[in-house]
């Protein structure tokens, strides 16, 4: 505890040691910040007189560098100058000589004016003898194109004729038999484990051509192709278009559980999409493919090829499929075992919370019964300390009647 006088009205206060701290700090954070700014005032002109005295130095510096450099700049413009006039009188004699060969030049080129001529004309008579000679051989061989232009002629007339002797269904049945001659031809030693035989199953309503599967070594089916073949006659009155049985291929590729639908056509024989070989139109119907003939056998092999390709990330596939469900029927137990262990958590606890419930009872019940003990003890205590005064002289006092039986007793 302190007593200060207030400089103002001159009163004495008492503050204790922790305001008297305060203060104290307080008045010398101020004077500190004050002997702060005032340094702080002192480096900085100190600093800024530094820094004028060290730009005028620099300043000077400069100035005495620039002039040097001017210096040094007219030395080396004098030089450029005279080397330029040297240059100059090169060019000049370069010139000259460039003008004398030019004019030599343009005599031998007037000399050879005349020489050109005789060429161009010698140039001439050469292509014309060879322009006759080209004119003979096109000649031959167009007679001999023509020849056979008409003997081709004759051969589509023939196939022509041919065809129209044909009935249609004898026509797509000729381009099934081709088909199925091209895969056997191949089946004994590329497609030992293939299938493919004609669709005979028309429970549905309609069925399709030919049906394609492989499996691979285990057993399992790596691809499998619904064939449709369409054809017909150039004299057919009706002109059918391949998109007219996608619908149906489509249909019959889902019915009998095919992944691939193929139609093998020749219809639409002037078309430059068709004939270019194997075209996808999964835009329309899924895994459908059209194809000429010659592409038959290629199909399938890419078809197969690329199952074969994607077995191996199927397995994988199915291994992490099977992977997943596992840890998902593991994660499911576990699950199942914390509520059920969370389930039986909760009854056990409840059982636990009614079991000290009652033990409280018991307790506060057996406190009541030692209470009601204790009291019972007190009051024998009582009892027996009162049994302990009884006397006969208590018990006879102010009864003389008794004093005089209790005293004839004792003296007999």
């Amino acid at each position: 505890m302190a007593d200060l006088k207030c400089p103002h009205c001159g009163r004495y206060f008492t503050v204790d040691d922790t305001e008297l701290s305060s203060i104290i700090k307080q008045i010398r954070d101020s004077e500190f910040e004050k002997d702060l700014s005032e340094r702080l005032e002192e480096l900085t002109r100190n600093m800024e007189e530094k820094h004028e005295l060290e730009l005028k130095g620099i300043e000077n510096e400069v100035l005495l560098k620039a002039r040097e450099a001017r210096e040094k700049d007219k030395e080396e413009l004098l030089k450029t100058r005279e080397e330029h006039e040297k240059e100059k009188e090169v060019l000049k004699e370069d010139l000259q000589r460039e003008r004398e060969t030019v004019q030599r030049l343009k005599q031998k080129i007037d000399a050879g004016e005349t020489e050109k001529k005789l060429a161009v004309m010698e140039a001439v008579k050469r292509s014309e003898d060879e322009k006759r000679d080209i004119e003979h051989k096109l000649a031959a061989q167009k007679d001999r194109y023509e020849l056979l232009l008409d003997e081709k002629e004759k051969e589509v007339q023939l196939y022509k004729d041919m065809k129209t002797r044909m009935s249609t269904k004898m026509v797509g049945e000729s381009l099934e038999q081709h088909c199925e001659t091209e895969f056997n031809k191949l089946r004994a030693t590329a497609f030992r484990n293939a299938y493919f035989e004609k669709d005979n199953d028309a429970r549905s309503g309609s069925k399709g051509d030919f049906v394609f599967r492989e499996k691979d070594e285990s057993g399992c089916e790596l691809v499998s192709i619904m064939f449709e073949m369409k054809n017909e006659m150039d004299e057919t009155a009706t002109k059918h278009k391949n998109e007219d049985f996608f619908k149906e291929l489509d249909k019959d590729r889902r019915e009998k559980n095919c992944e691939y639908a193929v139609l093998v056509s020749l219809l639409e024989a002037d078309s430059e999409l068709y004939n270019a070989g194997i075209v996808d139109v999964s835009y329309r119907y899924e895994k459908m493919y059209v194809i000429r003939p010659q592409c038959f056998i290629p199909m399938i092999t890419l078809l197969r090829n690329a199952a074969a390709n994607s077995l191996k990330y199927k397995q994988e596939l199915m291994e992490v499929r099977n992977q997943n469900v596992d840890i998902t029927n593991f994660e499911n137990n576990l699950l199942r075992f914390k509520q059920d262990f969370g389930r039986n958590y909760e009854i056990a606890h409840n059982h636990f919370d009614k079991a000290i419930e009652e033990i409280d009872k018991t307790i506060a019940h057996l406190e009541k019964v030692k209470k009601e003990l204790l009291g019972s003890d007190n009051q024998l205590r009582i009892a027996n300390g009162k049994v302990e005064d009884v006397s006969i002289k208590r018990l006879t006092k102010g009864n003389p009647t008794m004093q005089a039986m209790f005293e004839k007793a004792g003296g007999e």
